[in-house]
């Protein structure tokens, strides 16, 4: 299927490594030229050439920590007049609840919903003014299914698909979509963090807490970046303007719900 990308730009945050990269991946091989940030430069500079000589594109890459203002203001300069967003970020440690502080909160808040809503904040005015955009924050499968251990994902998540429900609505008629994919366990490094906490609690192998928690999806298996990059890719397509402030699980049926 042509997407009808070709031509477009995009910036994809935490794109160096896992969902982030299958994102650019594969808005890359629709055509769609890329500013990529992460906060790993070398990482991020080897996907960028691969992608290069890969698909043709052109490719800026800015290294830094997007929660931070000064490093985010450079990464918005960058990325001025850009069709797409893909918001991304790593989820905070686990725990319980007694464990969390007010900063601790500050800091999950900062990352998985104040940072988003601050590039949405810089970049959806050009989209608007170009009469096509195209926004995809990947936030998580916890704001469908709370995850107990997970509840500074599950606070920080939650408030930015309040903020984008509303907020989807108001841009929509501009021409601009905002949606967010919700992933559940992907093979990616979040996995295998989550994997090593279970596996050290309970005393067994990293590979047997892969397939203990493998066997409880209905899919038997963890997700991949390439199909998680697939979805966002059609979600930025010209074929996707009529799918505005919705909420798509990835999650190989994990959560067991009717809607």
């Amino acid at each position: 299927m042509d997407l009808g990308l070709e031509g477009k730009t995009a910036l994809v945050c935490a794109a160096s490594r896992g969902l982030g990269a299958g994102c650019a991946q594969a808005l890359a091989a629709a055509g769609v030229d890329l500013v990529l940030n992460a906060r790993g430069a070398d990482g991020l500079e080897r996907l960028a050439q691969a992608l290069r000589d890969a698909h043709g594109i052109r490719v800026t890459t800015v290294a830094g920590d997007v929660t931070d203002a000064a490093a985010r203001a450079v990464l918005i300069d960058a990325a001025a007049g850009v069709d797409i967003l893909v918001t991304n970020a790593g989820g905070p440690p686990p725990g319980v609840w007694s464990d969390w502080d007010r900063d601790d909160f500050i800091a999950a808040l900062d990352a998985n919903m104040l940072t988003p809503i601050a590039l949405m904040t810089a970049l959806l005015p050009g989209m608007i003014d170009r009469g096509w955009g195209r926004v995809v924050n990947i936030t998580s499968g916890s704001v469908k299914a709370p995850i107990a251990q997970l509840g500074l994902s599950n606070s920080a998540r939650a408030g930015l698909t309040g903020y984008v429900a509303g907020t989807a609505r108001q841009v929509a008629p501009h021409g601009v979509t905002i949606n967010n994919l919700l992933p559940g366990i992907h093979a990616t490094d979040r996995a295998d963090a989550l994997d090593g906490t279970v596996a050290q609690a309970q005393g067994i192998t990293l590979q047997q807490a892969r397939d203990q928690r493998a066997a409880t999806i209905p899919a038997r298996r963890y997700g991949t970046a390439e199909e998680f990059g697939a979805m966002c890719a059609f979600l930025c397509s010209t074929h996707a303007g009529f799918i505005v402030g919705q909420n798509i699980l990835l999650d190989g049926g994990a959560i067991n719900a009717t809607l």
